[in-house]
């Protein structure tokens, strides 16, 4: 069993950067896929980006240019650096992890950023 911890999100206001990152616990030599997603209030929840154990990386397009996600094996952290953040970047952050033996979820944090 894997369990997600995510944290970093806040206030800031537009043109802003914040870094979220997402602590992966338990059994955790078989993930595969990390990736966040967001869902801000009264949409469905989106895929932002995405990292394989490759280090491939996908992105939404609407954040390209202006989020980053990263990954170390090591600490089995995944990061989302984001940078000239805007009001519709408002939304829970969610950090995703699979493996062979299914798919897990964080709790989320919340970003909010300010006109």
């Amino acid at each position: 069993q894997v369990q997600l911890v995510e944290s970093g999100g806040g206030l800031v206001q537009a043109g802003g950067s914040l870094r979220l990152s997402c602590a992966a616990f338990g059994s955790t030599f078989s993930i595969n896929t990390m990736e966040w997603y967001r869902q801000a209030p009264g949409k469905q929840r989106d895929l932002v980006a995405r990292t394989t154990t490759s280090g491939s990386t996908t992105y939404a397009d609407s954040v390209k240019g202006r989020f980053t996600i990263s990954r170390d094996n090591v600490k089995k952290t995944v990061y989302l650096q984001m940078n000239s953040l805007k009001p519709e970047d408002t939304a829970v952050y969610y950090c995703y992890a699979d493996d062979y033996r299914g798919a897990y979820w964080g709790k989320g944090t919340l970003v909010t950023v300010s006109s």
